[in-house]
């Protein structure tokens, strides 16, 4: 018997409140039980019980043993869970949120394929641009845009979200390619606002690489990416937008970047967000095939802009 088993065993007895319950539990001999705690108290060097013939007591170190015993059978317990989930076929019901744009553009393709592979699962997808109390209302997992301030809960970024200033060809042709970042407070420009929170400015590093920001001269503000591409792409307004939310409107010609030697600063990366560190194999296989689908390290979105790496 090795120190791990002879650490339950002690656990056992002193749970069990005696060596003969505890030997009736284990289907053995009380001397048995006897012998493999002296011997672990050889092993460790300290003595952990103070027996009589009829009763027990744990020394100092005994009962600091059994924290650590308690702790290493939690342990072990957990590990033997997560192989199981290795093993066992997914199913039930997975609780995903997610703003909406992202989750009709990245996550829907995912649960997609997702179900074909595991069809026991059945997949429940809010789509909402305010913030969910993703414990209280029962989500399994969300996806936030920028990181989450809630502490109690686990955030795992998955993926770098910079920032491109767009127009279209006819909107330059109408008002001219801007040469500064200051020349955009003379463009019409579309942002975006919601009832929590509101584009005023573009942020960047100057020469110096000193945080600034340049307030922008909003005629037109929608809570919708897409709308405000929309927007854009009727010619009357540029977008400082979000990587993520483009399609492949620079690379077909119908958007160009503008002032593509201003270092922007990153406007939030994405993270997934979930309650507990111990995933039950659907929500953790979920999130594995996302972060798969998304890219380990050039998300998909930045793969469909033309050299993107050198932008910004």
């Amino acid at each position: 018997m090795d120190t791990t088993s002879r650490l339950l065993m002690l656990l056992e007895v002193v749970e069990q409140g005696s060596f003969i319950k505890a030997a009736e539990v284990r289907n053995i001999d009380r001397s048995v039980i006897s012998k493999q705690l002296s011997r672990l108290e050889e092993q460790l060097g300290v003595r952990l019980l103070n027996r009589t013939t009829r009763s027990f007591s744990l020394t100092a170190a005994g009962a600091e043993m059994v924290k650590k015993a308690a702790e290493l059978r939690e342990l072990l317990g957990e590990t033997v869970r997560m192989a199981e989930n290795y093993h066992l076929e997914p199913q039930g019901v997975l609780k995903i949120t997610s703003s909406t744009l992202f989750g009709k553009r990245y996550l829907q393709p995912v649960i997609n394929d997702f179900q074909m592979r595991f069809p026991q699962v059945e997949v429940e997808l809010r789509l909402d641009d305010r913030v969910i109390d993703i414990v209280s209302e029962g989500f399994d997992l969300a996806f936030r845009i920028g990181e989450p301030k809630d502490s109690s809960l686990i955030a795992r970024k998955i993926a770098r979200n910079r920032l491109l200033i767009l127009a279209t060809p006819a909107f330059v042709e109408n008002y001219g390619m801007p040469k500064t970042i200051e020349d955009l407070t003379q463009l019409p420009a579309a942002s975006y606002a919601s009832t929590s929170f509101k584009v005023e400015g573009v942020r960047y590093y100057d020469q110096n690489g000193e945080a600034k920001e340049q307030k922008l001269n909003s005629i037109y503000r929608a809570n919708d990416a897409e709308v405000l591409l929309m927007k854009i792409l009727s010619d009357t307004a540029f977008f400082v937008a979000p990587a993520f939310v483009l399609d492949n409107e620079v690379k077909d010609g119908r958007l160009v970047p503008l002032l593509t030697d201003v270092k922007l600063m990153e406007y939030g990366a994405i993270y997934a967000v979930y309650p507990h560190r111990d995933l039950p194999v659907r929500t953790r296989l979920f999130f594995d095939a996302v972060r798969e689908y998304l890219g380990k390290d050039i998300p998909i979105w930045e793969r469909a802009i033309p050299n993107f790496e050198q932008l910004y």
